[in-house]
């Protein structure tokens, strides 16, 4: 395969022109000219000519002016003959589709290159492509059903970035396309199935930074779907377990992002959902029930604000005296705290 393909498929996969590229030792390289004759050009000339036509293509794709990038295409390929064959005619058909904006249509002529060009060092190209799609797609781009209404298009995205890591197995590009579906699931607040494609990929990138940003994305998701006291507080415990094997893992990093207070955050959930326990067997007369859940609190979570309320409430039932206001001023000084993360 000619170092120029090599050239065209990295160029292809950045959106900056790589000049750095011009480095490169390529052989001296035969020029067509109009005439239909051949004229030999340095290396360097022919490097640099190379690099600035593919990224300039690149960037006509980018941004959608489908008539230069045409014509930039058929330049390209008449002052580099060596390039051309059947895959990159493919990979063109796809790339003109995105330039033209049409995204959905992009996608399957990309599906089509890769099912045909296995080998083609154009298939990297391509699924960068693909996800750049989908990524656009979960951003919010919408598609247009006979040319009139718009739906969204999050199905199609995971359905896109599934087939991309299918495909990678376990490539940084296919990593990073498990991450971007993540990621838009929590932008769209969908925390249970962010948590459940993070856990997919800590179990299939276990190790280094795609490692690391799971478990802690895996702590951020649970602790992001809890609703509030009057729901079931097990994602609290999934979170802080999450959290303090990422403090362990990370200290560093667990600096950075604030783990403790996030700790500290949870211990005021998961005492202040025992309380509310605690609150309804009191408002029920289940003294006893009341008073169980109440000193479990302050076992448990001795310097959370629950606990201080809970002490409060025991003394005040002990001495037969009313509660509530200051229980409530308890629950106020935790509201200003933490928010609306303490309920």
């Amino acid at each position: 395969m000619s170092k120029y393909r090599k050239i065209f498929a990295v160029v292809m996969m950045t959106v900056v022109l790589l000049l750095s590229i011009s480095s490169l030792v390529i052989s001296a390289t035969w020029r067509l000219e109009d005439g239909q004759d051949f004229r030999q050009m340095s290396s360097s000339q022919s490097s640099d000519k190379y690099i600035l036509a593919v990224a300039e293509l690149k960037k006509l794709a980018n941004s959608g002016e489908t008539e230069l990038f045409y014509k930039q295409l058929e330049k390209l390929k008449k002052d580099f003959p060596q390039i051309v064959g059947e895959d990159l005619d493919s990979f063109m058909q796809a790339e003109l589709l995105f330039c033209e904006g049409k995204f959905t249509k992009a996608v399957r002529a990309y599906d089509r290159f890769l099912a045909k060009f296995p080998e083609s060092e154009l298939y990297q190209a391509a699924l960068d492509r693909q996800l750049s799609i989908a990524t656009a797609f979960l951003g919010g781009e919408k598609k247009r059903i006979l040319g009139i209404f718009k739906i969204n298009t999050y199905a199609q995205a995971a359905k896109i970035i599934d087939r991309i890591v299918e495909r990678a197995g376990k490539s940084p590009i296919a990593s990073k396309a498990a991450a971007t579906l993540a990621s838009g699931y929590e932008k769209r607040g969908k925390f249970n199935k962010a948590y459940e494609q993070w856990s997919k990929i800590s179990s299939d990138w276990p190790a280094g930074q795609t490692g690391k940003d799971s478990l802690l994305a895996m702590g951020r998701c649970k602790h992001a779907a809890y609703k509030g006291p009057s729901w079931d507080d097990s994602g609290l415990v999934s979170a802080d377990s999450y959290y303090r094997n990422f403090k362990s893992r990370y200290p560093v990093a667990a600096e950075e992002f604030d783990i403790d207070s996030k700790l500290e955050q949870i211990n005021e959930q998961a005492a202040y959902k025992q309380f509310c326990i605690g609150k309804y067997y009191q408002e029920t007369g289940s003294t006893l029930s009341a008073n169980f859940y109440y000193e479990m609190i302050v076992s448990d979570w001795p310097n959370t604000t629950a606990a201080k309320m809970a002490k409060s409430v025991m003394t005040k039932m002990a001495n037969n005296q009313s509660v509530g206001k200051e229980e409530m001023t308890w629950k106020n000084n935790a509201l200003k705290k933490f928010g609306k993360l303490f309920l």
